[in-house]
């Protein structure tokens, strides 16, 4: 499976803190009134008071996400796809694990998926598929290396200079190792929606750079009381209400933050390997920025009716 940068805009929320939450009452209460939109803004100006708060929530989530040194914790992904399976079944759900080090490495590994099989007795059926492994990443500061289980390949991308260490922010990595509330608002149409519930903030970000707009149209995450998110919900770049139904549902558990215990480097020591296995193929090459998302851009524009 490809690497999908889309995803590395999960650590940047993985990094702040996380939580648990339900699949079905996030999915259902956080989308709702979502108008996902890339062209230009997809929303009036902010009054002064709502970009007021919108930057004291920004800035407090800064504060929460530039406090990680490491990070580790699994994860659960529900893929959800109109087009793939009956409306409010996910078409498949992967498991995996996020480890992070300050200021420039990172992994993201699926390590199993469940596919939706069809309709049995009037329930869902899910089940593995041959030969099929969810992704696989990692950034060791230098080099984005994506492991290709299924072709038993190594793609090696080398990172220039200028997007490596504490820039890594402007890298292939959009915003993943501490969060700046500056740079978030100059790369994203940010706002403020009304929460699901008490004591959370909803927050919606758009991206305006048109190789971010490859990878997600929109993402929306619901912090706690405290900055820690507990629901982010992620629209492909192509997502149309009726068209294109794609979005991905992610929870977080047994997280462990700056916890290193024996160091840094026996840390860094268990999730970046030396090298692939010894049968795996190699490609090397310099980092090529994301690729535009194929599709009518027509298509791409529609504005999705807010769900219930």
């Amino acid at each position: 499976m490809r690497l999908h940068r889309g995803h590395l805009f999960l650590l940047s929320i993985v990094c702040g803190a996380l939580t648990f939450a339900s699949p079905a009452n996030a999915q259902q209460q956080a989308v709702a009134g979502a108008k996902p939109q890339a062209a230009a803004q997809p929303f009036p100006a902010l009054t002064p008071a709502q970009q007021a708060e919108l930057d004291r929530v920004l800035a407090s989530w800064q504060q929460k996400s530039q406090s990680t040194k490491t990070l580790e914790c699994k994860f659960e992904r529900w893929h959800f796809d109109l087009l793939a399976a009956p409306a409010g079944v996910h078409a498949h759900k992967a498991e995996g694990v996020v480890k992070y080090a300050n200021p420039d490495k990172g992994l993201f590994r699926v390590d199993s998926i469940m596919y939706y099989k069809g309709m049995k007795n009037g329930a869902p059926q899910f089940g593995p598929t041959a030969n099929k492994y969810g992704e696989y990443w990692i950034c060791n500061g230098v080099e984005l290396i994506e492991y290709d289980r299924e072709q038993k390949k190594c793609n090696v991308q080398s990172l220039p200079p200028n997007m490596q260490g504490t820039n890594i922010f402007n890298s292939p990595l959009p915003f993943v190792f501490n969060l700046d509330a500056q740079q978030i608002k100059e790369r994203y149409w940010v706002r403020l929606e009304q929460a699901p519930k008490p004591n959370t903030y909803l927050v919606q970000a758009w991206p305006k750079r048109q190789e971010d707009r490859a990878q997600y149209k929109m993402v929306q995450v619901v912090l706690s009381s405290g900055f820690e998110p507990e629901v982010m919900i992620m629209y492909a770049p192509n997502f149309h209400e009726k068209l294109a139904p794609q979005w991905d549902h992610y929870e977080f558990s047994e997280v462990k933050r700056n916890a290193i215990g024996a160091g840094i480097s026996q840390f860094l020591g268990h999730f970046i390997p030396q090298q692939p296995p010894a049968d795996w193929k190699i490609d090397r090459q310099n980092f090529l920025p994301p690729q535009i998302a194929q599709g009518n851009p027509a298509q791409q524009q529609q504005q999705p009716a807010p769900r219930n």
